[in-house]
């Protein structure tokens, strides 16, 4: 069967295929419904959570993970099953009886807490096209789809378009020439049913059905967000070499470039068990020249380097190619992609993760990362980390968001209703005749205290500020002329989650502060800050950065603020 990938990444083909995010809603949400939606219910489905499952006719693969108090991601279900009775040629659509019973004993070994599953389609099984049509508001845009107009005209499929299970997202609008780029991901209905089928039958309900080459990219791009890697994400690629599926994906500008690499049936049969020599090396040759050729059409097309390979496979004997890789393409590193290594292990856990090629668990692990976009709520989720090919995913998501939401409520009221049954428990033992004795002067005494406590948090607040002031000044340069009350000022107009790295004065009604911000709001909120001080006419952002941030920590901004003071 001809493979489909081949040769349609080409940005602006008109036999591609759209990438399209579902249209916005414009309607003006009432504050007490953002306030409902942005916070109780983001609070209430983060407890849901989401197993990452990748059947194969040989295993199955479960991962799961959770977010720690420290921001860590941490693997907390995992495991490979291993599937015995099955013919090496067997495939998973063939088999879904079977196979949906060893999933079903998978789930109780994992002792995996969750019924929503996201799973994986073969690259194979999947159409996925760019292409550029005319550039359409969100509504016309939703309405060329409903009626099927801009698919019949933009993609040409064998079969009607009733017949395949569709997901579509914009990735790119060019005002000046008055076009956009769509993405278009398909797959037959039948064959999305299959998999339904057997992740119900292993006692699972499917809220996500990704493509494995997108699954993977999740993997990659969450593993370098983890590091704080600083590898530009567009410019990633991505190689899977196996018994499978073989083929490199490049993103670039939000445009998944995927070159199908093509090796015979023989050739499985050589990576497998050959001991030829002569065998493996022509196979190799045939192979790079494939990834070579697809590297280098990439680079002179977008005049840009790919350095790196991160190679994904199911062959134990992996690190073997990678040297007759390396030796072939001298100016490209292959490395063997750990999507594990910057995970959390619990030690129960360890045992199960001792493989020498970790790479191939990387599908499962990409998946799990997808608990981030599942109910909708992750808006940094987006191209080709938001693949959903499950046909009623937009009711399913609605379903899930109300009983997360509801289950969030109930548990609210019985919280609040316990509470207060708690306190009137534990007011009837009060002492009634201790209180009408200490009733006398009480409230002379309680207006004491509040004026006392009123005073204590006015010198504190003071306190701080100076103490502040103090920490700041042994960074500041020439500081003789600048008093302690400006610099009080400066400091009592900081943020929760702004910090100060170095002040400089510099001798001339300037200061000049440094110094990193969670988000552009803090930032922003500083500035305004500083503006409405007394002692400072005017402060300025002079710039911003994105420094690297340390494994488990979350990224900060750099900014550098000018503030001019008024003259004395």
């Amino acid at each position: 069967m001809k493979n489909p990938l081949a040769n349609l990444f080409k940005k602006k083909n008109k036999d591609g295929a759209p990438n399209i995010t579902p249209p916005t809603n414009n309607k003006k949400e009432s504050f007490f419904s953002k306030f409902l939606k942005n916070r109780l219910g983001k609070k209430a489905v983060q407890g849901e959570e989401v197993v990452g499952v990748e059947l194969t006719a040989g295993e199955i693969r479960l991962a799961q993970m959770t977010n720690n108090k420290a921001n860590q991601w941490v693997l907390e279900k995992f495991l490979v099953h291993k599937i015995e009775g099955l013919g090496d040629d067997a495939t998973v659509i063939e088999n879904p009886d079977k196979i949906g019973e060893e999933l079903k004993i998978a789930m109780q070994r994992a002792k995996i807490n969750t019924s929503n599953a996201a799973i994986a389609i073969p690259v194979t099984s999947a159409i996925i096209r760019v292409v550029t049509s005319p550039l359409m508001a969100d509504e016309e845009l939703k309405k060329a789809i409903a009626t099927d107009s801009l698919w019949e005209n933009l993609v040409q499929l064998t079969d009607n378009l009733s017949d395949y299970s569709i997901f579509y997202q914009v990735i790119n609008r060019d005002q000046k020439a008055n076009t956009m780029d769509l993405l278009f991901v398909a797959s037959k209905l039948s064959d999305i049913n299959s998999y339904t089928s057997i992740i119900e039958k292993g006692g699972l309900n499917p809220v996500i059905i990704d493509v494995k080459c997108f699954a993977l990219k999740s993997a990659v791009d969450q593993t370098n967000q983890i590091r704080g890697s600083a590898e530009d994400a567009n410019l990633t690629a991505l190689l899977e070499f196996g018994l499978d599926e073989n083929y490199v994906m490049i993103l670039y500008d939000n445009n998944p470039i995927i070159t199908d690499i093509f090796i015979r049936s023989q050739d499985r049969t050589t990576l497998k068990q050959s001991d030829n020599q002569e065998e493996m090396d022509a196979l190799i040759r045939r192979y790079m020249n494939q990834v070579k050729q697809a590297i280098q059409d990439f680079e002179t097309k977008y005049e840009k380097r790919i350095r790196n390979l991160k190679v994904v496979s199911n062959l134990h004997n992996v690190d073997t190619y990678l040297e007759s890789f390396r030796k072939i393409l001298v100016n490209t590193g292959f490395e063997l992609f750990d999507p594990i290594k910057e995970l959390k292990v619990p030690a129960q856990l360890e045992e199960n993760v001792k493989y020498a090629n970790r790479s191939y668990f990387s599908t499962a692990v990409g998946l799990a990362f997808r608990k981030l976009d599942v109910f909708g709520y992750f808006k940094f989720v987006t191209a080709v980390k938001n693949i959903n090919l499950l046909p009623n995913r937009e009711t399913m998501m609605a379903q899930k968001k109300a009983k997360a939401f509801s289950n969030f409520a109930f548990k609210g009221v019985v919280s609040v209703v316990a509470t207060i049954y708690i306190l009137l428990f534990g007011l009837s033992f009060w002492n009634i005749h201790d209180l009408n004795k200490k009733l006398n002067g009480y409230e002379n005494v309680l207006k004491q205290h509040k004026q006392k406590e009123k005073e204590k948090g006015k010198y504190a607040k003071e306190l701080g500020a100076i103490t502040k002031s103090l920490e700041l000044s042994g960074s500041i340069k020439s500081n003789k002329s600048i008093s302690f009350r400006t610099l009080a000022q400066v400091t009592s107009a900081v943020p929760k989650r702004v910090k100060f790295e170095k002040i400089e004065y510099d001798g001339n009604r300037k200061i000049i502060v440094t110094g990193l911000g969670s988000s552009d709001q803090d930032i922003l909120k500083l500035i305004a800050n500083l503006n409405n001080k007394k002692l400072i006419k005017q402060a300025t952002l002079a710039n911003m950065s994105l420094p690297k941030a340390s494994s488990g920590s979350p990224s900060m901004k750099g900014f550098k603020v000018v503030c001019l003071l008024e003259s004395s």
